[in-house]
């Protein structure tokens, strides 16, 4: 069934991908930087579906550590098929009067890990005629929740050009723009999300099956459940005056990835 490789693979969205993947036969490249979490993992992956599970310890807010990631995914050997780039972090603090050195962190994570090994994956999958990415978004890249919505505003239109310039070339690029997910995210960011209705969240389980099945037919935007759509649509048509007073929830005091 081919070779996955999955970024924030140990928690989150990027652990449901990675049991979801290996119940559907796929090898899998686990990159996370939590060595511990990392290879618990892959065992009870390799004991649970047999299938060939391989780790990857990076942080992929250090150049090097994403280029041995970008490494594996040019490699011919056990070729990567799907890539995932599912790794994230949030900055934990306000931008004016923040620290910058923590906004590079997370913009690094964010963007250039997403640039970087997309471009790495995309010039391997060409070249053998086939593959897919598929870049983990936000319905917040439609609104104007600090440098978490720019992040995700550019993984969305990065994936739409790049979806264009892969066309006829057997490889196709998806983003996936879920809303407010039950993971671990929140409680690891120390965000208190107890306002938040329960109608307003997914399970990860839906979002990943939401997400992969629209790498299978090949589309290029997928928000999975239908009233995230709806409001996606209404962000969209929204005057972005609108955009803009939607406020941002009180960010976490320490910095986070997923």
């Amino acid at each position: 069934m081919g070779t996955a490789l999955i970024t924030g693979a140990a928690a989150g969205l990027g652990l449901e991908f990675a049991w979801q993947l290996a119940t559907a036969r796929h090898d899998l490249v686990l990159v996370d930087r939590d060595a511990e979490r990392l290879e618990r993992l892959a065992g009870q992956l390799r004991a649970a579906a047999a299938v060939h599970v391989e780790t990857l310890v990076a942080d992929l807010s250090v150049r090097s550590d994403v280029e041995c990631v970008a490494e594996r995914l040019r490699s011919t050997d056990r070729p990567v098929g799907l890539l995932v780039n599912n790794a994230g972090a949030a900055p934990g603090q306000r931008f004016v009067g923040g620290d910058v050195e923590r906004e590079e962190a997370v913009l690094a994570v964010m963007v250039r890990c997403v640039l970087v090994l997309s471009h790495a994956a995309a010039g391997q999958m060409a070249a053998r005629g086939r593959g897919a990415i598929l870049n983990v978004a936000s319905v917040a890249a439609l609104i104007t929740l600090g440098t978490y919505s720019a992040h995700k505003a550019w993984v969305r239109t990065f994936t739409e050009g790049l979806a264009v310039e892969l066309r006829g070339t057997g490889v196709t690029a998806t983003v996936v723009c879920p809303g407010f997910v039950h993971t671990d995210f929140h409680d690891r960011a120390g965000i208190d999300m107890s306002w938040l209705p329960e109608i307003a969240w997914l399970r990860a389980e839906d979002v990943v099956a939401s997400a992969l099945a629209a790498v299978r037919r090949g589309a290029v935007i997928s928000t999975p459940s239908l009233r995230y759509r709806l409001g996606s649509g209404a962000a969209r048509v929204m005057p972005r005056s609108v955009a803009r007073a939607i406020g941002a929830p009180r960010p976490p005091k320490t910095t986070t990835r997923r």
